[in-house]
């Protein structure tokens, strides 16, 4: 055997090295990267999934929460029932009312009762009052609550200028009724028990931005006179 004969190749299998036929091909290479796309892709996907899910969520919370304050009267809300109490007791608890309007609402808004003292149980009837001092008309939408407010659940409205908008003209005054009782298991449920006076307190928000007063058009036969 000539030395040329029994040299070897660097690359051989029998040298330890790596054969040409053990190299990677295109397509194993391939293989290998396209699970780590597919991957990268899930989390993208998960991604947009979860943010669209959060945004989903920040609109219906509030109407859940809305719902939920109604139910059980959390945060001071009031209940909303179609008639009246069937029970009523000999004992009276004091409500007092209070009013407000928001900044952008030229409205004169008051109670015309500043407090009662019904029975518990009792269906009464008070009544609110607002002037519209703007020179265009405006649409206002009451938010109410109750404290203490854990006599939210308690306090029960048949009827209420709160259940829609209120529109007012320039210059009119409107009486605006509100009809309630207030629930007789007041006087016995531990969280409520020892109170002796509720104050329900409304405020008037405008429901759409106020229009401007539009400004009279010139007289044309005066602008033809002018002119002559």
């Amino acid at each position: 055997m000539t030395e040329e004969t029994g040299r070897r190749e660097p690359g051989s299998p029998s040298d330890g090295g790596t054969s040409v036929g053990a190299q990677p091909s295109a397509a194993s290479a391939a293989k290998r990267v396209s699970p780590k796309r597919m991957s990268n892709g899930s989390i993208m996907a998960s991604c947009f999934i979860f943010a669209f899910g959060m945004v989903g969520a920040a609109y219906a919370s509030v109407p859940l929460y809305r719902l939920f304050c109604q139910v059980t009267g959390y945060n001071g809300t009031t209940q909303r029932v179609e008639q009246y109490s069937t029970r009523i007791l000999d004992k009276t608890i004091r409500v007092t009312f209070d009013a407000n309007t928001s900044n952008g609402l030229n409205w004169d808004f008051r109670p015309v009762d500043r407090s009662i003292e019904p029975r518990l149980g009792e269906t009464v009837q008070i009544s609110y009052k607002a002037t519209n001092r703007s020179p265009y008309e405006v649409t206002g939408t009451a938010v109410f609550n109750v404290t203490p407010m854990e006599a939210g659940a308690y306090f029960n409205k048949v009827q209420c200028f709160c259940f829609t908008e209120t529109t007012l003209k320039p210059g009119e005054t409107l009486d605006m009724p509100v009809v309630f009782f207030v629930d007789p298991d007041l006087a016995t449920a531990e969280e409520t028990k020892h109170i002796r006076t509720i104050t329900l307190s409304y405020t008037f928000y405008p429901s759409t931005p106020a229009a401007k007063p539009v400004a009279a058009l010139p007289d044309k036969n005066a602008t033809d006179g002018r002119q002559l």
